[in-house]
């Protein structure tokens, strides 16, 4: 009997086991399907806390309803009926000491005409008229592994790339973005250059595919993104799922892997699939060449932080959803979204609950990172009064640190995954890389990239 392990339940594990399992029933196998996860819950970076009236993610909080609607799993897990879409609300960046509207028709930030571009408040007239030279300087040296603020800031000038795109883009990806790829972030500015030869003008052309839900530009379920983890669990209830089970060593030997668990049991498995951060994955694998291109890849650090108030958010400024930060030196945080006005299931009564992000990008978060949950809520309340004039106490707070655990996919990104797989297929087989430190940050791609490291394995089985 052939014995495939899972290591990891986030969304990329719960994905692949879900494909096997469906598998198995269909061809009545008996291949044994175990999936270990180290905490006490699954879920990896989607967890939804509930406090009182207050539903709070404290991981990641909605689906790009561009990329994740019409795929396969909200069907195969029966939820489509709890399917909840953001309410629509304008963005903005908190600059100079106030909350500047991110123009319409842009796609993280970017102009997606020249009408957003010249509405714009945050940027100066002349920096506007150096954007326009978009539309007559050719793309003749840059590919899809170049740096897409190298990219963009060659097209657009410094500018617009720092005062309304960088401040989007970073926020989205969690880095620099003169140290981000274009092929891994948004492909799409290369080939509108390519073809249409104006990145605007590609935006615009394309704008019914950007906007084609009008402002349902997001979505999570009724009783939040935790919906999606219990359907998969419910759905995996004949699977072997441990839980609080950490694994510490991955041995080959004749032909198969020795698995040794933190509890010192052993498992025998002929496929493992890593669906863990690659700083996990590194130390189970005693492979100093392997290792070595583990340690090239980078992850950052984020602090969430959820503040409720006994108070209706329209004492919010602003008919919005949230702010980005253009500069370190204002606030402390990276941004803020206003959870109760974007997402109306997550306040029962409709009162104010805010979020803030803080990133390890941000200078202050050299202070942030040696406090303790108390004084976090503090800085987030300091934020808040600064930023949006309210200064209620509030009644409930949910504090998160995910402490080097977002992917950064860095210009070097490409050739080091694929150095990884390379060691794999060649010492390794059988050993497969799954997940958002190698193949996609957003729960669509994860999804997507657990149900087809299944398929590769089903093809060998």
């Amino acid at each position: 009997m052939k014995t495939v392990l899972v290591i990891g339940g986030g969304v990329t594990g719960l994905a692949a086991m879900y494909e096997l399992n469906r598998w198995k029933k269909e061809q009545q196998s008996d291949i044994r399907l175990v999936l270990a996860e180290a905490s006490h819950q699954l879920g990896g970076k989607i967890r939804t806390v509930r406090k009182g009236s207050f539903v709070m993610e404290a991981g990641a909080d909605s689906i790009v309803t561009r990329k994740g609607i019409g795929m396969d799993f909200i069907k195969d897990l029966g939820l489509e009926d709890d399917v909840v879409y953001n309410a629509a609300g304008k963005s903005f960046i908190y600059s100079e000491g106030e909350l500047k509207l991110i123009p319409e028709g842009s796609v993280f930030g970017i102009p997606g005409s020249v009408e957003s571009l010249a509405k714009s408040t945050l940027v100066s007239a002349e920096g506007k008229v150096e954007a326009l030279k978009d539309f007559y300087t050719k793309n003749e040296g840059f590919t899809k592994n170049d740096s897409i603020g190298e990219f963009l800031e060659h097209f657009f000038g410094k500018e617009l790339v720092e005062k309304q795109i960088a401040p989007v883009l970073s926020g989205v990806y969690s880095g620099e973005l003169r140290d981000l790829t274009i092929g891994k972030t948004l492909p799409q500015v290369f080939d509108y250059k390519v073809k249409y030869g104006s990145i605007i003008k590609g935006f615009e052309e394309n704008s019914k595919i950007w906007q084609s839900n009008g402002e349902k530009k997001f979505f999570s379920f009724k009783h939040g993104l935790g919906g999606l983890i219990d359907a998969y669990e419910q759905h995996l209830k004949d699977t072997e799922i441990l839980t609080n089970t950490k694994v510490e060593t991955i041995k080959k030997e004749a032909g198969k892997y020795q698995v040794t668990f933190s509890n010192g049991e052993i498992l025998e498995a002929d496929h493992v699939v890593l669906s863990i951060p690659h700083n996990a994955a590194e130390r189970m694998l005693e492979d100093s060449e392997l290792q070595n291109e583990f340690a090239k890849l980078k992850n950052s650090s984020l602090i969430s932080i959820y503040v409720a108030f006994d108070i209706p958010d329209g004492e919010l400024p602003a008919d919005g959803t949230g702010f980005i930060t253009a500069n370190t030196v204002e606030l402390s945080c990276n941004a803020c979204t206003w959870t109760s006005r974007k997402w109306e299931h997550t306040s029962e009564n409709g009162n104010l609950l805010v979020r803030l992000f803080y990133k390890s990008s941000h200078p202050a978060y050299t202070l942030l990172k040696k406090m303790n949950q108390e004084e976090l809520l503090e800085a987030a309340l300091n934020d808040i009064q600064k930023s949006l004039g309210i200064k209620a106490k509030p009644i409930a707070s949910e504090v998160t640190n995910w402490e080097e655990s977002m992917p950064n996919y860095l210009i070097s990104h490409p050739q080091t995954v694929a150095g990884i797989e390379n060691r794999l297929s060649e010492e390794y087989p059988g050993i497969w890389l799954a997940g958002c430190s190698y193949y996609g940050v957003g729960i669509p791609d994860c999804i997507e990239n657990g149900t087809s490291t299944a398929k590769k394995i089903i093809e060998i089985l």
